[in-house]
């Protein structure tokens, strides 16, 4: 292993922030249960609080279609399985994400990036920017591409808290994802194919004419929402300058037990061949073929794409591309191969905790439960508290549905609808749920499972860090949309 100098003082003294961060992360590391704990926990909780709001224990509507009418028992079998398509969707990017990652050019271009912090301060806050800029491009390929430069920033240099880069590393799921060019809601509410009937109704509705979509240039492209994300981003940078700890209390990853592994830069075994008959995926041949037949039929989806093509880019597309790009990457198939085989752990935990939530999802969304807490807070709000009321509501909601584009489905009927009698723009409640929904990434670790099991942390080594930084930006975000609602007329 290679280290730069930290040329920083060492006094051992921390400023209040990164003292805060440290006795947050004491507790969290003595006291919370790993993800899965938190899942079992929220099923419970989520079932209780169904049970005193009112809601019925069981019962199911004759149409086994049916959205509601569920009692908890049926409504948590029936979402159960609800998320299937969307478990393997994110099984697989969390896989492609990582053969592009590990693939030579790649590789090479994380060692060298790498190399561009000098001391420990500067790597915590170098990653947190990095991790937002990936993120706000795309959150799939930002969760592994963050975790492995954390990782190889912390082969590289001494005196770095391993727990506080984890952090930062998944620092965009927690910010300015789903304000960028891959957000849930931004693109559903674009795309009539995406946007659910109810939706473009209740959206039509209050605008009095058109089609019932909400154009990207009235949700992520306003000057308010762009406004919003720099600041957020800026803020969350300077942040997590000052959640650095001193080398002294700084944990190495092998002071935690964890084994860093070769360096991505470095050249990988070679896989021989042992027979002729092997020479097919130990060839580039049929790598090139499938990459041009794939890119063909990608730039033909494009093409097709009605109005924006962004519209167009979905989690199949998103994980078709990967596959594309880490299959000509490798060059070899053989090689994608065996780094499909190395990236899998990764996914681990999403096959196993996505079906969970998928039952808190459904105790939520199929019963009547997901609206008695949006009644409340509507009954205490007003034109001017009612962005921030629901930036509260998406923030406590994504808790326990922790899933922006079917979390989307669930609020936006009652939140447009109300937003609409209290003449909020529509577009702007979109960027209010955008940044409620991924504050609440920063509290609870269900989209932390792939960073984590690159990093081969625990989510308790890092939710300290991350608590502290939902305590600076949320409340900014609540400013921040409150603020800015008042520039603009509804619709």
């Amino acid at each position: 292993m290679t280290s730069a100098p930290t040329n920083e003082r060492t006094t051992g003294r921390e400023n209040w922030l990164a003292r805060m961060a440290l006795r947050f992360t004491a507790f969290t590391e003595k006291w919370l249960p790993d993800a899965l704990g938190f899942v079992l926990v929220g099923t419970f909780a989520v079932f209780a609080l169904g049970l005193v709001t009112g809601e019925k224990l069981l019962g199911a509507p004759d149409d086994p279609t049916a959205t509601s009418g569920y009692g908890l028992v049926d409504a948590w079998g029936q979402g159960f399985w609800s998320l299937i398509t969307f478990t393997l969707q994110m099984a697989m990017i969390i896989i492609g994400g990582y053969a592009v990652a590990v693939s030579p050019p790649v590789g090479r271009l994380i060692a060298r990036i790498a190399r561009i912090p000098r001391t420990p301060r500067v790597a915590i806050a170098f990653t947190a920017a990095v991790a937002m800029v990936t993120a706000y491009l795309n959150w799939a390929f930002s969760l592994v591409f963050t975790a492995i430069l954390a990782k190889e920033i912390a082969r590289r240099l001494t005196g770095v808290d391993y727990r506080a880069l984890g952090a930062m590393a998944f620092l965009g799921l927690g910010t300015v994802w789903a304000q960028g060019l891959s957000g849930s809601a931004a693109l559903q509410v674009a795309s009539s194919a995406s946007s659910p009937p109810a939706v473009q109704a209740v959206i039509a509705e209050g605008r009095g004419e058109g089609n019932g979509l909400i154009p990207l240039t009235d949700t992520i492209f306003l000057w308010q929402g762009i406004a919003a994300t720099a600041i957020v981003f800026v803020i969350a940078v300077v942040t997590a300058w000052f959640l650095s700890p001193s080398p002294e209390r700084a944990k190495s990853a092998e002071q935690l037990g964890i084994e860093l592994g070769p360096s991505v830069g470095e050249e990988r075994t070679p896989v021989r061949r042992s027979r002729p008959g092997e020479w097919i995926e130990h060839s580039p041949v049929f790598a090139i073929l499938l990459f041009a037949l794939g890119a063909w039929y990608v730039a033909r989806y494009f093409a097709r794409a009605e109005g924006n093509a962004l519209n167009a880019l979905d989690l199949n597309t998103i994980n078709l591309i990967l596959i594309l790009l880490a299959l000509i990457l490798h060059w070899r198939p053989v090689r994608l191969a065996q780094a499909v085989k190395e990236g899998s752990p990764a996914a681990s935990g999403v096959l196993l905790q996505f079906p969970l939530y998928g039952g808190i999802f459904g105790m939520i969304a199929f019963t009547g439960l997901s609206k008695t807490i949006a009644g409340w807070l509507v009954s205490v709000s007003n034109e001017f508290l009612y962005p921030a009321f629901i930036a509260v509501y998406s923030c406590a909601l994504g808790v326990f549905v922790p899933s922006g584009g079917s979390k989307w489905v669930i609020e936006a009927p009652y939140v447009i609808d109300a937003g609409n009698q209290l003449g909020v723009h529509q577009g702007w409640l979109v960027v209010v749920y955008d940044l409620g929904e991924a504050s609440a990434n920063l509290l609870q670790p269900f989209w932390m499972l792939p960073t984590l099991t690159i990093l081969g942390l625990k989510a308790r080594d890092i939710m300290g860090y991350t608590f502290a930084m939902f305590l600076v930006c949320f409340p900014l975000v609540l400013v921040l949309v409150t603020l800015f609602a008042q520039t603009l007329t509804f619709p």
